[in-house]
C-alpha cells in the first residue's frame, strides 16, 4: 500500500511538473509574440529613409535570422514583415534593387529574398550582385507562374531556392525555415580559414566555423595539444586542425600504461572505418594514465578535443629541452595558419580543383573523407606524423 501511494504521488510531480513546464513553455511563447506584435508596429511609425528611401525595418530581440526582401509591390513586402517578424526573424523591406545592394554593403544579412520582375534592375542583376559582392549572403528568388524558368536560371548565378507568389503563411514559413536549415548546415560543414585564440570553460563546444587553441595549451608540429601540470605530468590530445579535417572518429588505439616514449616516436592512433592516423609523442616520458571514458565514446571529440577530452597523461623526463619546442599563443595560431594555407594547396592539387577558380577558399569539416587510401596517406604523413 505504501509503495502504491509513493508511485501515485511521484506520478503526481511527475505531471505537475509537466504541466508547469508547458505553462511556462506558453507564457514564454505569448510573451515574445507580443514583443514580436509591438515591434512590428513600432517598424511602421520610424523613418529610415536617410539608410534607403524605402526601407522599412522590424528588429525583434534574438533574432532567428536577418533577412532583407526587395519587391517593387508593397502589398508583398507587407506580407513578408508580418508572417517572419512574428516567426522571430528581423526584417528589412525596400522596393529596389539597388537600394538593397547598398544596404548589403553596410549591414549583415543571412538572405536576401528579391522579386524577378522589378522596373530600372530585376532580380536576375540582384541575385548576381549579392552573389559577387557578399557572396556569405543567401539569395532566395520570389517569382510568380511565368517566370519560373527565370528562376531557375537564378540558381546558376547562385540563388539558393525560389518561392512561388501568391503564397501563404505557412508556405512561406516552411521555405524559410528550409532554406534556415541548408544555411546552418552548410555553415557548420564550411570552416574559414581563421584560427583564434580561445578561453572556453572545459567542456564548451569550440566554434565550428574556424580553428581554436585555448589559452595556454601547447601545439607539436604533429597536431597534439599538450597541457603541464605542476608536477611535470603532461596530458596530450589531438588538436583542433585535426580533428576538424579528420572528421568522425571510429575509435582510438591507445598506447599501455607504463611504457617509455621518446618525443617523436609514435603514441597513439585514431581511426575513421578501415583508416588510420598514427599520432607521435610531442614529448618524452613513461605513460602515468589513459583516458578510457574517451576511447568508449569518441563522439565527446566533436565538442570540443580539448580539456577533458585527453588521450593519455605523460611523465615527462626532459621538459626542460623538449618544452620550448612546441608552439604557444601566436606561434600556435601561426603554425595552423601555415597549415591550413598548405592543406588547401595540397587538396587543390588531388582534387584538380581551384587552378580555374571553380573552387572557393574555405576548408570543410571532415575534408580528408573526400580522399582517396593513397591520398590520405600523404596528407597524414605530411601534418600528423612529424
Amino acid at each position: 500500500m505504501v509503495i502504491v501511494l509513493m508511485f501515485i504521488s511521484l506520478l503526481i510531480f511527475i505531471l505537475a511538473d509537466l504541466a508547469v513546464r508547458e505553462l511556462s513553455r506558453r507564457f514564454r511563447e505569448n510573451k515574445a509574440r507580443q514583443e514580436r506584435v509591438s515591434a512590428l508596429a513600432e517598424s511602421l511609425k520610424l523613418d529610415f529613409t536617410r539608410e534607403a528611401a524605402t526601407l522599412k525595418r522590424a528588429e525583434v530581440k534574438d533574432p532567428v535570422a536577418r533577412i532583407l526582401c526587395v519587391d517593387d509591390e508593397e502589398v508583398i513586402l507587407d506580407s513578408f514583415r508580418k508572417i517572419l517578424v512574428l516567426d522571430g526573424y528581423c526584417v528589412d523591406t525596400v522596393q529596389t534593387g539597388q537600394e538593397a545592394l547598398g544596404l548589403i554593403q553596410t549591414h549583415h544579412y543571412d538572405f536576401v529574398f528579391t522579386d524577378l520582375k522589378m522596373p530600372s534592375m530585376d532580380g536576375l542583376d540582384v541575385v548576381k550582385s549579392v552573389k559577387h559582392m557578399r557572396p556569405d549572403i543567401d539569395v532566395a528568388v520570389i517569382t510568380g507562374y511565368a517566370t519560373v524558368e527565370t528562376a531557375v536560371e537564378c540558381m546558376k548565378f547562385g540563388a539558393m531556392d525560389y518561392i512561388q507568389k501568391p503564397f501563404t503563411e505557412d508556405e512561406l514559413l516552411a521555405f524559410v525555415k528550409k532554406a534556415l536549415i541548408k544555411r546552418q548546415d552548410r555553415i557548420k560543414k564550411q570552416l574559414k580559414p581563421q584560427v583564434h585564440i580561445s578561453h572556453l570553460p572545459e567542456g564548451q563546444r569550440v566554434r565550428t566555423g574556424e580553428f581554436s587553441i585555448p589559452g595556454g595549451v601547447l601545439i607539436s608540429m604533429g597536431h597534439c595539444w599538450a597541457t603541464l601540470a605542476q608536477d611535470g605530468s603532461v596530458k596530450i590530445g589531438i588538436d583542433d586542425f585535426a580533428k576538424k579535417l579528420i572528421g568522425p572518429i571510429d575509435g582510438i588505439s591507445l598506447p599501455n600504461v607504463g611504457m617509455t616514449v621518446k618525443a617523436g616516436q609514435p603514441l597513439f592512433s585514431i581511426r575513421q572505418k578501415n583508416r588510420r592516423i598514427q599520432f607521435h609523442a610531442p614529448l618524452s616520458g613513461r605513460l602515468t594514465k589513459l583516458n578510457q571514458d574517451l576511447a568508449e565514446d569518441c563522439e565527446t571529440l566533436d565538442m570540443t578535443p580539448y580539456g577533458k577530452n585527453w588521450v593519455c597523461v605523460i611523465e615527462g623526463d626532459n621538459l626542460d629541452v623538449e618544452v620550448p619546442a612546441l608552439k604557444i599563443g601566436k606561434s600556435a595560431v601561426a603554425l595552423f595558419q601555415e597549415d591550413v594555407d598548405r592543406f588547401r594547396e595540397m587538396m587543390r592539387g588531388m582534387l584538380k580543383t581551384g587552378a580555374d577558380g571553380s573552387s572557393d577558399e574555405s576548408v570543410y569539416a571532415g575534408e580528408l573523407q573526400r580522399l582517396d587510401d593513397a591520398q590520405w596517406e600523404v596528407i597524414a604523413k605530411e601534418f600528423f606524423r612529424r
